[in-house]
């Protein structure tokens, strides 16, 4: 197997108002996913696949998933993706209706394969409830699935995080059959990363034995309240996306996870000059 890693990028939370519509009446949204989708468009090498970990759309409306629609339109890469507690999944699936969903109805659930690796977008959405929960449904497919194959590393991905991450008033809204989940994960060692979003900020931790990120946001992050300090405040600050970057080996080989500024900025600058001295 080639050494070259396999390039999983990962954005979330892109909250998309209808046209002209700004989020909490300060946030472009859509000027947002632009600049997120440029970035990931001229990132090198170009990544192999596209995960949006929920909250695609703010309300949501049919409005709002023809406007998404147009907004990833240059984003030349493949990609898919799950419900947050901002979305609709009859809504979603009509806008994606090409995305390969486990079943016609239901959670949208799905499983891809992107070179060595599997990527299972598990829907933690909770229709009208800004919590999360894995159903039943869900739960024994993600289990059958994993347990299909001995050899095959499988990264995980959904809306809602598994653990607390300290920030209050998120912390009541996550997933609330997190153990139902470890205890499937557990069973599985092939399973190799959970991959999550809901909370605007990049956060690391383990999880069932296993790395579990939060994936930041194109647009505003949720304050970093760790002592219940405040009311539930957002604050707009460096934009930033994922790249899960998969290198093949021994055992599940390893996957390393990258938080990639969104923008333009001055560089890449060579450390060495032509005579091969340090500058």
């Amino acid at each position: 197997m080639s050494l070259k890693p396999v390039l999983i990028a990962q954005i979330s939370d892109l909250h998309i108002k209808p046209p002209g519509v700004l989020a909490y009446g300060r946030v472009d949204t859509a000027r947002a996913l632009e600049r997120c989708v440029a970035t990931l468009s001229a990132f090198e090498p170009a990544p192999d696949f596209v995960v949006i970990s929920g909250d695609l759309v703010d309300t949501p409306d049919v409005e709002e998933y023809d406007y998404l629609k147009r907004l990833l339109a240059p984003l030349r890469l493949p990609f898919a993706g799950i419900p947050g507690n901002h979305d609709s999944r009859e809504l979603m699936r009509a806008a994606f209706p090409a995305g390969p969903y486990v079943r016609p109805a239901g959670p949208l659930d799905q499983k891809i394969e992107v070179g060595g690796l599997e990527l299972l977008l598990l829907d933690s959405s909770v229709p009208g409830k800004p919590h999360g929960t894995l159903e039943a449904s869900t739960l024994q497919w993600l289990d059958t699935t994993l347990a299909a194959s001995t050899d095959r590393p499988a990264l995980l991905f959904l809306h809602h995080p598994p653990f607390k991450g300290g920030i209050w008033h998120m912390d009541r809204q996550d997933l609330f059959n997190a153990e139902e989940l470890a205890r499937i994960v557990g069973r599985h060692p092939r399973a190799q990363l959970i991959a999550c979003g809901h909370v605007h900020r990049a956060m690391l931790t383990t999880f069932a034995g296993i790395p579990v990120t939060i994936c930041p946001a194109p647009n505003h992050a949720v304050d970093l309240d760790l002592g219940q300090l405040r009311e539930p405040s957002f604050k707009v600050e460096p934009p930033a996306f994922h790249i899960h970057a998969w290198f093949p080996g021994v055992g599940f080989g390893q996957v390393v996870t990258h938080q990639v500024p969104i923008g333009q900025f001055d560089g890449p600058h060579p450390f060495f000059g032509p005579d091969g001295k340090l500058l």
